[in-house]
């Protein structure tokens, strides 16, 4: 009898799916220990630049999409979703390119944080306030900071990838 042996495509799905976990955790844990210690619209400044602040977005980035009767709710939930197969298809096809993969793990984690804010909440939970003066950049949470890290990420392997001429 012939042994075949195939030949692995990639390492584990598991490292990244287990980073992703980590950012959801972190996310979530954050958005309530936020939600149990203030009340909405409640500020507190910890630097000349920093407050933390309880404000919910029913939008998508910077509040787009805000006011637009409800059903951005199921939308942005929807595309979170969609986002989600798509980066675990694309995590599985190249599972062995370290920062392609992290970098896509750290949006995974983050789109996920805010689609389980939408669905438990109907709103994503923000806290972090940044300000210069009166100017405050709208308030995000950690789930943004990992898709804003992911996006760096990837425009870092690009720039890696151009610069080496491997396509």
């Amino acid at each position: 009898m012939a042994r075949t042996l195939s030949k692995p495509t990639g390492t584990s799905l598991a490292p990244w799916l287990g980073l992703a976990f980590v950012i959801i955790l972190c996310d979530q844990l954050s958005k309530i220990a936020i939600l149990r210690v203030f009340s909405y619209g409640e500020a507190v400044p910890l630097t000349g630049f920093f407050n933390l602040v309880l404000v919910y977005n029913q939008g998508a980035a910077f509040n787009f999409l805000a006011s637009a009767g409800g059903w951005q709710r199921w939308a942005l939930t929807a595309l979170g979703l969609v986002a989600a197969l798509v980066i675990g298809y694309m995590l599985k096809r190249h599972s062995a390119q370290r920062l392609f993969c992290t970098a896509l793990t750290f949006i995974l984690g983050g789109a996920l944080g805010n689609v389980i804010d939408r669905l438990a909440y109907g709103h994503v939970i923000d806290f972090l306030d940044f300000h210069l003066n009166t100017w405050h950049f709208p308030a995000f949470n950690l789930a943004d900071s990992a898709i804003t890290v992911g996006a760096i990420l990837l425009i870092l392997d690009e720039l890696r990838r151009v610069r080496h001429g491997s396509r």
